[in-house]
């Protein structure tokens, strides 16, 4: 005979009398508990020997292996380690009923079973029905929190979390370049603060490639973590080694993966579809959850004849999309671009006619991490029997890597070196070299500037820009066009003629993602709010996701899933700006800011003043210095009517009050800033020095 597993009082109150109404009195609660303890009591050597056979059953465990490889007809399977933290679910006996022991023993199904009084049961079963809900504790249901650090409101800085109960997995940890209105900032990174406490539930950091809006923060933030483990493919993988030659308390724990693997992360089952970036190894991630799968594109395009890299896994893609997506993530950067991206082969047939024409050097500006452009321009060189020099660092250790890893496939004589560039004629000369967004110490800056150690311009020279400009960087790009128009040399630029081609998805590639895939929510990632609407407004225009399942959070903003529906809620968690300025990381903050953005465009004045330190009498006429609001040496008459107002301003009226040099240089800096408005309608930073004799 079946018997049905034991359960609180309540519960199975509710499954002894199911016809019973929820409202019934105390009384009747407590009959029906007691006739249903009653007719258990019947059946003692049943209820126990089901009790055994329960407590013996065997308990499957997963296994803890750090990598298990399955036959080649299957993909690889990486299965994380069991979390220390997890309690193993081993099915635990019952906690009630008439048999409460093991068989054979005290209490066990052998013993004459000891009929309890009927006296305490009325009691307890009314005790019960006041403190516990008659239908029984519900459990609360887990949910999926999608969390975007970044990436949502600008270009750069992407960052997801990805969380269910206490699994948590990080995609992407990259850096934002500063904005025009952050004087002095080297970069900014994802303010991580809501993962303090967490950091022995984050199973793993998946990184999608290799550029540093997705890896930039990793210096920075991967200790604060707890050191997760790294999931990345190999040429990834090498970069972030070679980053760790320039951070000494660095020591990533990278696993590298294949494109075919899977990755077991707690609740998580993690699988991988290469995609056509500018830069190899580039992925997508499909993320199996208990509320549906759901894919992050990472940065990608459609490429159907690439350089020297596989295309897109279009079959992965479709297959996932056949199993059913409950979330897409996909790439905004370039929505606004009708048609679909170029292939890299069609930029190197361009490529071939601009340098087919050139007559002295050539010089071709690029992305450092765009090897097959570099591929290409080592091949064009070839053909007319050029050399390549490779300039700026970072182009050389990506190179390096590259040829060291089958990426980059050139004979080594191909490159020239320092020693022989100018014997050689400048008509057998390329130089690839970064610095083509007009950054100030890359190396086409210092070629345009005269400021190369051995590379100069003439006026037979071609300069070809092979890069777009990136949002944010058109004025510097627009002076380093004007200062070679000046040198008179030959300018190529990508607007011109098709000598380059974006990473990123167009329109056209969008839509045949979301054919592809066909998710039940969208949610557009890596691009402005305006770049983000638009993508939203592809998927609904092709019908496949309405407005109420495309979902824009702002960075912080929480995604949930539960029971299969997804929301984008009110609750928010800190995702501001974490700005590194030389060594300083999360130290300059928007006031710090302010003050720089006063000091250049208003200047400073620093007022020097000694006084008794006990009576804060001045002692004599205050020192004034200007620094970026007037030239002190055609205007000392000004100066000098600075230096009175000072004066009267730190003058105290009694002699026997005693010295408050906090007091003074709020007044000093108010008084003498408010004058100074009144002159000049500009008012700088006003910094007194109180000095106490």
């Amino acid at each position: 005979m079946n018997v049905p597993t034991p359960t609180p009082l309540p519960s199975r109150n509710r499954t002894a009398s199911s016809s019973t109404d929820m409202t019934m009195s105390n009384k009747t609660l407590a009959g029906n508990v007691l006739r249903s303890r009653l007719v258990q009591r019947n059946k003692p050597k049943k209820v126990a020997a089901e009790s055994a056979r329960t407590q013996t059953a065997p308990v499957a465990t997963s296994s803890t292996s750090s990598a298990t490889i399955s036959a080649a007809s299957t993909p690889k399977r990486v299965p994380a380690d069991k979390p220390a933290d997890r309690p193993s679910r081993k099915p635990s006996p019952a906690k009630r009923g008439p048999s409460r022991g093991k068989p054979g023993g005290k209490g066990g199904k052998n013993k004459k079973m000891r009929p309890r009084p009927q006296g305490n049961l009325l009691p307890r079963a009314i005790q019960m029905s006041q403190v516990a809900n008659v239908t029984g504790p519900t459990p609360p249901t887990k949910t999926l929190k999608v969390i975007p650090l970044g990436g949502m409101e600008e270009i750069g800085r992407n960052c997801m979390i990805i969380e269910y109960d206490r699994d948590i997995i990080i995609v992407d940890m990259g850096l934002q370049f500063p904005e025009e209105d952050m004087p002095g900032i080297d970069y900014i990174i994802p303010n991580i603060s809501y993962l303090r406490g967490k950091e022995k539930f984050i199973r793993g950091i998946v990184i999608t490639h290799g550029h540093l809006d997705h890896t930039g923060g990793l210096p920075h933030l991967y200790n604060k973590l707890g050191a997760p483990r790294i999931f990345t493919l190999p040429f990834t993988a090498a970069m972030l080694k070679k980053k760790q030659d320039d951070y000494p308390d660095l020591q990533l724990n990278i696993h590298e993966l294949d494109a075919d693997d899977e990755v077991k992360l707690g609740a998580f089952t993690l699988s991988f579809f290469r995609v056509n970036h500018n830069i190899p190894d580039s992925v997508g991630v499909a993320i199996d959850t208990p509320e549906g799968m759901v894919i992050n594109t990472g940065d990608w395009k459609f490429d159907h004849t690439p350089v020297n890299e596989p295309t897109t896994e279009f079959g992965k893609i479709a297959a996932l999309g056949n199993r059913g997506v409950k979330l897409l993530c996909s790439d905004s950067t370039s929505v606004m671009k009708s048609g679909y991206a170029l292939s890299e082969k069609v930029i190197g047939e361009n490529l071939d006619i601009a340098m087919s024409r050139a007559t002295g050097r050539v010089i071709v500006g690029s992305f450092s991490s765009l090897i097959p452009r570099i591929q290409q321009v080592l091949d064009i060189s070839a053909k007319y029997d050029r050399k390549v020099l490779i300039e700026g660092y970072s182009m050389k250790t990506n190179v390096e890597i590259a040829m060291k890893m089958g990426y980059l496939k050139a004979d080594k004589r191909q490159f020239a070196n320092a020693k022989e560039i100018n014997r050689l004629p400048r008509e057998k000369i390329t130089v690839m070299c970064t610095g083509a967004q007009g950054e100030e110490n890359a190396a086409l800056m210092r070629i345009v500037n005269n400021e190369h150690r051995f590379l100069d311009l003439k006026t037979q020279d071609t300069v070809i820009f092979s890069s777009s400009v990136i949002p944010g960087n058109e004025a510097s790009v627009q002076r380093l066009q004007d200062s070679l128009a000046r040198s008179g040399v030959n300018i190529v630029h990508y607007k011109e003629m098709d000598i380059h081609t974006g990473g990123h998805a167009t329109k056209e590639d969008t839509k045949m993602m979301l054919q592809l895939v066909r998710p039940e929510y969208y949610l557009p990632i890596h691009g402005t709010q305006y770049f983000r609407l638009l993508n939203a407004r592809i998927a609904q225009e092709i019908g496949l996701v309405d407005e109420k399942k495309s979902l824009r959070p702002d960075n912080g903003q929480i995604v949930e899933f539960k029971d299969g529906i997804g929301k984008v809620t009110d609750r928010r968690i800190p995702a501001d700006h974490v700005m590194v300025d030389g060594l300083g990381i999360g130290d300059v903050s928007n006031v710090v800011l302010r003050d720089r953005a006063m000091l250049a465009g208003e200047g400073m004045v620093v007022v020097i003043a000694r006084i008794d330190g006990k009576t804060g009498a001045l002692l004599e006429k205050p020192d004034v210095i200007s620094r970026g609001f007037i030239y002190m040496k055609e205007n000392q008459k000004f100066v000098e009517q600075i230096r009175g107002v000072a004066e009267k301003i730190l003058e105290t009226k009694d002699p026997d009050m005693s010295a408050n040099d906090v007091y003074l240089r709020d007044k000093l800096r108010d008084e003498l800033g408010e004058y100074l408005l009144q002159k000049t309608h500009r008012r700088p930073m006003v910094l007194p020095i109180i000095i106490g004799v």
